[in-house]
């Protein structure tokens, strides 16, 4: 069995080479109509199935019995089609609508950059990444978002962005932020609407979204799946430094080239920025994951007012690992929270009165789940912050208070 990784879902390419029921009557549509009609969808009306049985002689006087009642029923199954049609085209009408909403604020981005190959620093080869982005609009200035690795070898020089109705613009400026895989390009005010965006804290497992980007370099393609899991953190992601992790999983196939595009729900609202796969083969197997909205228009506000992101430092260290039988070594039913390993001197934590040993059981207002969210908490907590936390120690809760510091200001 192979070795899962998670890759980033930006297009590379090196000297050109592209690397809803009335009328319906009941059960019996769930039972029959809608698994055919979701194959459809699934297939798409382009694709061609062949189906071979193993009589030769189909078309002779042997017919098996099911494909012959399933003829003999035809208009039978023609009234079920029509009386779920007005479903499906409201449905069909839904998706079109929502990506015409967004069409307009979706740009293609082309980064060039220059790469030491085989560690020498004058044997260098010219590298493009290709990816996607929108358009939003912060304090009353336009600006690209997208993700870091789309463009973090590239300079303003080397980067086109290319907008929905043709033009081809350089960005006046470039922020990134390694911990979050986001960057904000400062862009000339277009005629071009913003993204609407939505409210990533209230998507839910199971709403239908759309991924729209560039893969492979093919500009505005639009793909259509669910929301398959929220809240995904501690992923070993395909580039390195990755500490704020929050992400929307989804099925809804993201390639190579798709990085910094949105992911977008059926009302045009953008909630996510489609950022890296898990994939075995390099390419779609149905597991994507998009860094939620809320998160990324959150740093891109710190980088276009202080060009930089200030994220919330505590000062401990974590046990990865804290399974059952630790959870019982401490009196604990179940391992909900985060183990402290060590608290490191004069920090934050060590200020606050934490100690190695302790359990973080809730922050602020948030029950802790695990060590990775604990480090998701506190990093989206503002430097200077006094937050009170609850702790597990010998057997019994302790409430403290810590007023965080800013990581990287050691």
């Amino acid at each position: 069995m192979g070795t899962m990784s998670v890759k980033d879902s930006h297009s590379t390419s090196c000297h050109g080479k592209l690397l809803p029921n009335q009328g319906v009557r009941g059960s019996r549509w769930f039972r029959t109509v809608l698994p055919s009609v979701l194959f459809i969808l699934a297939v798409g009306p382009w694709d061609v199935v062949s189906v071979s049985f193993a009589n030769d002689n189909l078309f002779g006087p042997v017919w098996p019995s099911s494909f012959k009642r399933s003829l003999e029923e035809r208009d039978v199954w023609k009234q079920e089609l029509r009386e779920v049609e007005s479903f499906l085209q409201a449905y069909s009408r839904a998706m079109k609508a929502a990506v015409k909403l967004v069409g307009p604020s979706v740009v293609h981005i082309d980064a060039a950059g220059v790469q030491a190959r085989s560690g020498v620093a004058d044997n260098r080869q010219r590298q493009e990444d290709s990816g996607a982005g929108i358009l939003i609009r912060l304090s009353d200035k336009m600006y690209v978002l997208t993700n870091r690795h789309v463009v973090n070898k590239a300079t303003p020089s080397t980067i086109k962005i290319r907008l929905v109705d043709g033009q081809v613009l350089r960005p006046t400026a470039v922020w990134s932020d390694a911990d979050s895989d986001v960057a904000l390009l400062a862009v000339p005010n277009v005629d071009l609407p913003p993204a609407e965006l939505g409210n990533s804290d209230e998507v839910e497992v199971g709403d239908f979204v759309l991924a729209v980007g560039s893969p492979f370099g093919l500009r505005h393609t639009v793909t259509f799946g669910i929301v398959s899991a929220v809240r995904r953190r501690g992923l070993q992601l395909g580039h390195a430094g990755l500490r704020v992790q929050d992400f929307l999983q989804t099925d809804a196939a993201i390639n190579p080239g798709n990085s910094g595009g949105p992911l977008v729900n059926l009302k045009g609202q953008v909630i996510g920025l489609n950022t890296a796969i898990a994939s075995n083969s390099g390419g779609n197997e149905g597991i994507g994951f998009a860094i939620p909205i809320n998160l990324a228009i959150r740093v891109a506000t710190q980088l276009a007012e202080h060009g930089r992101v200030r994220w919330g430092y505590l000062g401990v260290n974590l046990e990865d690992d804290f399974s059952p039988e630790k959870a019982a070594a401490v009196g604990l039913p179940h391992p909900y929270g985060a183990l402290i390993n060590q608290v490191v001197p004069g920090s934050p934590a060590s200020a606050g009165g934490l100690r190695g040993g302790d359990v973080v059981l809730k922050f602020g207002d948030t029950w802790v789940e695990d060590d990775d969210h604990l480090i998701y908490l506190v990093s989206i907590t503002s430097p200077g912050e006094s937050v009170p936390v609850l702790v597990w120690r010998d057997r019994q809760q302790v409430q403290l208070t810590v007023q965080l510091g800013e990581r990287g200001a050691q």
